[in-house]
């Protein structure tokens, strides 16, 4: 990757924003461990979870202070000192940040109701979308869309369906990230994962938007701060505060600028493809999308036999991989690659799915019994293995 001298010249801003989210991150997660605690805000052990302990949720509150009070002084010493270390790009101006900052406070808001009582899940639905529409009220739109076949490789959205891709993508972007929830560190590693690779597509030649770029590695250092105490054995989950607050920033984030949708759709495949699989399953079985089964990519790999840091790890790997390809492929090869990774993922859980036993490996029940004889592999603190909808509760550990 070639590096213009503006964006050389922000790279300082991206170490120190990174560093201080990692830090205000990392030390105020247990005090978020703690409170939550004390107000019972707690995942326990019970028949339908695989928990060996009670274990806090609501993580998602320390990784929100990180990202909006960082973002806001580097911003600050940005524009208000006059520093200037990070240009403003064509399409990001007061109302866009108004709407990714904002917006995340207002995520973190929402999924701490739920991870307070336990809302249903059609008021779940309900503060999604009403994030996207304040998203889209802001200005924050998905105006093309990258499609191999089109002419010059990008389709052009009608001004009616603006509001409606924007709105189905962060939708979107928020369940994928709350349906690959389901092992300690594996949801928070793939976003800074995504938030890393985003950044650094904002640095490249065609792109150089150091400011979006800025934000990006802010975020990544919150999720790193804060992952220090979610990887397994996890002391605390990221709960439906951190799956809003995660899911909404990064679609966000791949909205602003240049051809990142492409970028995170790659990146995110493993996510998005395990989301996009379970429903297709689920429906053409006539259950609901949101159904509890252990049909998601971790619990098939578990099934073979892999660790639970293991699995966390692997799929890491292939976030990583991808990551990797992103940045070396052109905006219209990055939607063939995606196109083709819906094949090789649905090949890859049909062939994991023969290995594991078939059927009656999947079906198995969705008690703590069924991971008896793993004690090693156990997480220290695992939520329920359902999606969400179905169990009324957006947390970790689906």
């Amino acid at each position: 990757m070639n590096l213009s001298a503006d964006v050389i010249e922000v790279i300082p801003a991206l170490v120190v924003g990174f560093l201080l989210a990692f830090l205000v991150s990392l030390g105020l997660t247990p005090l978020v461990r703690n409170f939550a605690r004390r107000q019972g805000m707690v995942d326990r052990p019970e028949a339908r979870r695989v928990n060996t302990r009670t274990v806090a949720r609501g993580g998602g509150v320390a990784i929100a202070v990180g990202f909006v009070s960082v973002s806001l002084l580097m911003l600050g010493i940005n524009f208000g000192l006059g520093l200037n270390f990070a240009d403003q790009p064509k399409g990001v101006g007061p109302a866009q940040l108004a709407a990714l900052l904002g917006g995340a406070v207002l995520a973190a808001g929402i999924g701490l109701l739920d991870d307070v009582f336990q809302l249903r899940a059609r008021y779940q639905f309900v503060g999604q979308f009403v994030l996207a529409g304040v998203a889209v009220a802001l200005g924050v739109s998905v105006t093309i869309v990258n499609f191999p076949l089109a002419a010059n490789g990008t389709l052009p959205i009608p001004g009616i369906l603006v509001g409606v891709t924007t709105v189905i993508w962060i939708v979107g972007m928020v369940n994928s990230i709350n349906f690959i929830d389901g092992l300690d560190g594996l949801s928070t590693g793939i976003a800074l994962i995504a938030a890393v690779t985003l950044g650094l597509i904002s640095l490249g030649v065609g792109t150089k938007e150091p400011l979006v770029a800025l934000l990006c590695f802010i975020l990544a250092g919150a999720l790193a701060g804060f992952l220090r105490w979610n990887f397994h054995p996890a002391s605390i989950f990221t709960g439906t505060s951190g799956v809003m607050v995660v899911g909404y920033s990064l679609a966000i984030l791949s909205i602003l600028g240049a051809g990142k949708v492409a970028v995170a759709a790659l990146v995110l495949g493993v996510p998005i493809m395990d989301t996009f699989w379970i429903v297709v399953r689920r429906t053409a079985s006539k259950r609901s999308p949101f159904a509890a089964d252990r049909n998601h990519i971790h619990h098939r790999l578990l099934d073979l036999g892999l660790s639970h840091r293991g699995t966390v790890l692997l799929i890491y790997v292939a976030c990583i991989l991808l990551a990797l390809l992103s940045l070396r492929l052109s905006v219209t090869n990055q939607m063939y690659a995606f196109l083709g990774l819906i094949v090789l993922f649905g090949l890859a859980l049909f062939f994991i799915e023969r290995i594991g036993g078939g059927a009656g490996a999947i079906e198995q029940s969705l008690d703590a019994d069924s991971y008896s004889g793993r004690a090693d592999d156990e997480p220290d603190g695992a939520a329920p293995l359902t999606d969400s909808p179905a169990d009324n509760r957006q947390i970790d550990n689906l």
